[in-house]
């Protein structure tokens, strides 16, 4: 066995060279990116798809190093567009080096990924991640015998200690000086015959590989594709996972040369009919198999001794009963920590203490000696003021309640909490057709439903994307949103509450049930790895809650700025009162709702949370009874996505879907409030 270090050359320093990071999800990638790379980083849209990919000039190589974070993936075989972005970057971008970033506790499928990259042919190394873990859980693999029989470097770290990532940076650079770009177009006579590689496939297949590598060897598209991985491309075009779903999607084979679609058909066809099952998962069964075998040969077992607690909380928090009380828990947790700390406790004394015993009141002072112009000083310090009006609710409303949830999230998070909600809500989901995968976007969504929109992108199937990213626009309350809703809940009982939560949970589930009799398409299998209960580092959540909300004060503080210029300027020309003349029909009778919330609502599109605000402010101005707040939450909460949530809803899914979604919603919430006011004026209200 030749491994794919085996060309030497000396490396022309001269130009740029790139190194791909990739790796299973979660396994610490983008934590090795950053120690690589520090702040030097660009992020950016992959051509022609919607995946961001993150780039980063290496610190240790002035030369122009280019170090790439690809998506995680779980194999070469795409099956998603984030493994496809993967796969394409590996073929198409001229990579001089991998670096496999894996985790230390699953070592086998790890593996499996690295004789993927075995037949791919770029040189490559295998780091170890999260060692630390995988020692406390009594799991020891010997380091020398994997490299050898892999034919690559591994390497051990801890990278959030940056253990072991001097020893990567030395490895890397050697493998830059000892393998070069030409050396590796060119290819040696073992690679070109397909003899890189940890696994013999049955010898039906090894046939049809052979005749595959001979057709894109003889292409008159000579790529580096073509001269560099023929056995991988050969592989690639019995097991492009399109052959699945039974079309005849022949995209993969302009990834490899212009061969004779008939030829390869000729020859798919006719290993497809020796086989009972997909030839995708004949050749996976191989690998795994493979993968298997390696790590009964390298790793050992004993019994850890520090496991037992995050042991039994990562049993426990899965548990089919008492994983309920406990999700019950961390929702009233949160509820305290952010409904009552931050939506009440903070914001009562940034809203009234700081904006309105001082800043309010000075601006207003200063105003009136400046500007002699009335409508110009109302711009800055009247009722829809830039000062009183969007600083107050962005800085003094929306501002602590995001940082809260911000920092309770980030604990969630760490702690490997959100795979184990996956995995209890699965059942219920797949009665919708979603799996439990699901649940990630829609919980992020409670962070903020733009940026959960575009991780929808990690489910497999485009029917679970369309799904996913209908329900974050109906009923999922972002962070401040949500905030402001618990603050004004809080202040009425719990029964009021329970209202608001049941509509929600009821609307959803019934649109989402037909939505799935609907749209096309079928739900995905669901396969998610679980990662250790973990104590959360204070200093990461700190530094990822800094960086949420320095996001929110760049992204959102200038849109509450512009929607508030933008209901002063329909309240001047009188088209505000014009449409709430228009509205109140349907506001005040139909909802019972005072005509003031009509500017609330129609704020609530540039914002869903400065909305929501805007009924937090009605409410402590006693214009809102309890029977009131609770029909206009619920509309707003249902209402139309926010236009930025609109953006990304038009670059994932495209206009006609973002469109439908919006026509679909807008009547539905208005006829919900219509409802939910119908029902507790008859049940005599709350």
């Amino acid at each position: 066995m030749m491994s794919c270090m085996a060309v030497k050359t000396e490396l022309n320093l001269r130009g740029e060279h790139k190194i791909a990071l990739v790796g299973n999800p979660n396994v610490g990638k983008s934590v090795i990116f950053g120690l690589l790379t520090g702040q030097y980083v660009t992020v950016s849209n992959y051509p022609g798809t919607t995946v961001e990919v993150t780039r980063g000039q290496a610190l240790y190589d002035k030369s122009g190093t280019v170090v790439i974070d690809t998506p995680g993936i779980n194999g070469l075989i795409p099956n998603s567009e984030d493994e496809k972005v993967t796969r394409d970057i590996l073929i198409n971008e001229d990579i001089n080096y991998i670096v496999q970033v894996a985790d230390a506790k699953n070592l086998s499928r790890a593996l499996f990924l690295s004789i993927q990259l075995a037949e791919i042919g770029i040189p490559y190394c295998l780091v170890l991640n999260m060692s630390d873990e995988a020692k406390s859980l009594g799991i020891k693999i010997n380091i020398a015998k994997l490299s050898q029989i892999l034919g690559v470097p591994v390497i051990p770290t801890v990278a959030v200690q940056r253990e072991g990532i001097s020893h990567l940076i030395k490895t890397i650079r050697f493998a830059l000086l000892t393998t070069s770009k030409d050396a590796l177009a060119q290819g040696s006579a073992t690679e070109l015959k397909g003899e890189i590689s940890l696994v013999s496939y049955e010898p039906k297949v090894e046939e049809a590989v052979k005749e595959l590598m001979d057709l894109l060897k003889k292409s008159p598209v000579q790529t580096i594709s073509t001269r560099t991985k023929p056995r991988f491309g050969a592989l690639t075009l019995l097991t492009d996972s399109y052959e699945q779903s039974k079309a005849c999607d022949y995209r993969v084979i302009s990834d490899f040369g212009n061969c004779e679609i008939g030829k390869v058909t000729s020859i798919r066809e006719r290993l497809r009919d020796s086989f009972t099952k997909p030839l995708s998962y004949i050749i996976n069964e191989a690998r795994l198999g493979k993968a298997q075998e390696i790590v009964n040969e390298v790793q050992k077992t004993t019994k850890g001794s520090t496991t037992s607690v995050s042991d039994f909380l990562g049993r426990i928090t899965m548990h089919p009963f008492w994983g309920i009380p406990i999700l019950l828990l961390i929702l009233f947790l949160l509820y305290e920590f952010v409904g009552v700390l931050g939506a009440t406790t903070l914001v009562g004394f940034l809203e009234n203490t700081v904006f309105g015993q001082y800043i309010n009141p000075f601006a207003s002072q200063l105003s009136e000696r400046l500007i002699p112009i009335a409508w110009l000083r109302d711009f800055f310090t009247g009722q829809y003021g830039l000062i009183t009006m969007a600083l107050a609710y962005g800085f003094a409303i929306i501002l602590p309640i995001v940082a809260t949830f911000f920092l309770a999230f980030g604990i969630m998070e760490d702690s490997g909490y959100l795979p184990r909600l996956a995995v209890m809500v699965n059942r219920l989901f797949r009665l919708v057709g979603l799996n439990g995968k699901a649940v990630l976007p829609l919980v992020l969504g409670l962070g903020c439903d733009t940026m959960a929109t575009m991780v929808t992108r990690i489910l497999p199937t485009n029917k679970e994307r369309i799904l996913t990213t209908l329900l974050l626009a109906l009923g999922v309350p972002c962070s401040a949103q949500l905030g402001v809703i618990m603050g004004l809940l809080s202040g009425i009982s719990l029964k009021a509450t329970l209202w608001w939560l049941g509509c929600l949970l009821v609307i959803m589930f019934i649109v989402a049930y037909f939505a799935n009799k609907v749209i096309s398409g079928v739900c995905s299998d669901f396969m998610m790895e679980i990662p250790p209960m973990r104590m959360p580092e204070i200093r990461n959540i700190l530094a990822k809650t800094f960086a949420r909300v320095k996001w929110y004060l760049k992204e959102v503080i200038p849109i509450f700025i512009l929607g508030t210029a933008v209901l002063f300027g329909l309240d001047q020309t009188g088209a505000l009162a014009y449409i709430e003349k228009l509205f109140t029909p349907v506001v005040t009778g139909l909802m019972g709702l005072p005509k003031d919330v009509t500017a609330a609502f129609l704020i609530g599109f540039f914002r869903r949370d400065y909305g929501a605000a805007g009924l937090y402010d009605l409410a402590q101005k006693g214009l809102l009874n309890p029977q009131q707040i609770v029909v206009s939450l619920v509309t707003i909460t249902l209402f139309v996505p926010c236009f930025a949530q609109f953006l990304m809803m038009v670059k994932e899914r495209g206009w006609k879907v973002a469109l439908l979604i919006v026509a679909f919603i807008f009547p539905l919430a208005i006829l919900v409030g219509s409802l939910v006011n119908l029902i507790l004026n008859l049940i005599g209200g709350l």
